[in-house]
């Protein structure tokens, strides 16, 4: 059976004060008996200590929104894999379409920080997606498939200690989702491509949905048999409707082979 994942990015988001009533309210989550569905929160940097210091003894796990290309050195500003891990990280996203639009970060960088990331005992979250011009332009496989294309050549054994998101960048934050069939037929897509790599790999590889997920479409989305979770934007500061979304996701029965 596949790993199914509930994500909350918080982005650039939050103080002391809202961080600390946010972590308050989630970390008393009860992890269902015999559930496969892991919830992730991943914090501002800066909030990483308190995360830890709170989340310790919480099944909701955390991770980092980045982190360097580079392991360590004079990269001003950076974050290595190494210092998530220290601070109890066990996942990064990498490739999010904010990062690649605003900081022009390349497949070739991604690729990097995926192999670092691994190294560092993370699990990364790899995001992949397209604008809406893309898509309107048919030619939302050709960016997918360039997206992967790196990584499968350079870190292709690592997959399996991955987990991949699917982010239409034309649905983050515009209360616009994707419906249901259109994205399992990319899911499936994706996963056809890890397919042609590992075939066994395609069956366990968690494949996420991020894309303006809210409890009003969680549950179609969640219903779909090559979609394994959400990648939570705006609904992950809510920490009742964050709590929500993760319901709905184990109440749905699933028996992947």
């Amino acid at each position: 059976m596949r790993g199914q994942y509930i994500i909350g990015n918080w982005k650039m988001n939050g103080c002391k004060t809202s961080v600390t009533s946010l972590l308050n309210a989630l970390r008393d989550v009860e992890k269902k008996e015999q559930s496969n569905v892991t919830m992730v929160v991943c914090p501002p940097y800066i909030f990483l200590d308190k995360t830890q210091k709170m989340l310790e003894k919480s099944p909701l796990q955390w991770g980092g929104q980045n982190m360097a290309a580079e392991p360590e050195g004079p990269y001003t500003g950076e974050i290595s894999g190494l210092m998530l891990y220290e601070f109890g990280c066990r996942y990064v996203l990498l490739g999010h379409s904010e990062r690649r639009q605003h900081y022009a970060e390349t497949n070739d960088q991604i690729a990097k920080k995926f192999n670092l990331a691994v190294n560092s005992g993370l699990t990364p979250i790899l995001c992949v997606g397209e604008t809406l011009a893309e898509r309107q332009a048919n030619q939302t496989q050709v960016v997918l498939q360039t997206q992967l294309e790196k990584i499968i050549a350079h870190a292709s054994p690592l997959l399996p200690q991955a987990i991949i998101a699917y982010e239409p960048v034309w649905a983050i934050g515009t209360g616009v989702s994707a419906e249901p069939e259109q994205a399992q037929e990319i899911h499936q897509f994706l996963r056809d491509q890890i397919r042609m790599v590992d075939s066994d790999l395609a069956q366990i590889l968690p494949i996420l949905y991020g894309g303006s997920v809210k409890i009003s479409n969680a549950n179609a989305l969640f219903q779909m048999p090559d979609i394994d979770g959400g990648l939570i934007g705006g609904a992950s500061l809510d920490a009742s409707e964050f709590l929500s979304i993760y319901e709905i996701m184990t109440s749905i029965e699933r028996h992947n082979s």
